[in-house]
């Protein structure tokens, strides 16, 4: 029986019919690393904000101490 050298060709790789496969998924980029990605891009701008708020009181006291505060 010849062997398959095609992924999306499963001829005598048993177990039955297999689903095709996307070029993207072939390659790991199927859609759970979407959910990766998202999760990461969330906890990116949840560090960003904090940073920011970090910043802002920094800089806040700083002018408070400086006596340039202005309101």
């Amino acid at each position: 029986m010849p062997d398959s050298k095609n992924i999306n060709n499963p001829v005598g790789q048993g177990g039955g019919p297999r689903k095709r496969q996307s070029r993207a998924e072939r390659q790991n980029n199927g859609p759970h690393r979407n959910f990766d990605r998202q999760g990461a891009a969330d906890k990116k701008a949840e560090l960003v904000r904090k940073m920011r708020e970090k910043a802002a009181a920094a800089e806040a006291a700083e002018q408070a101490a400086d006596g340039t505060a202005q309101n």
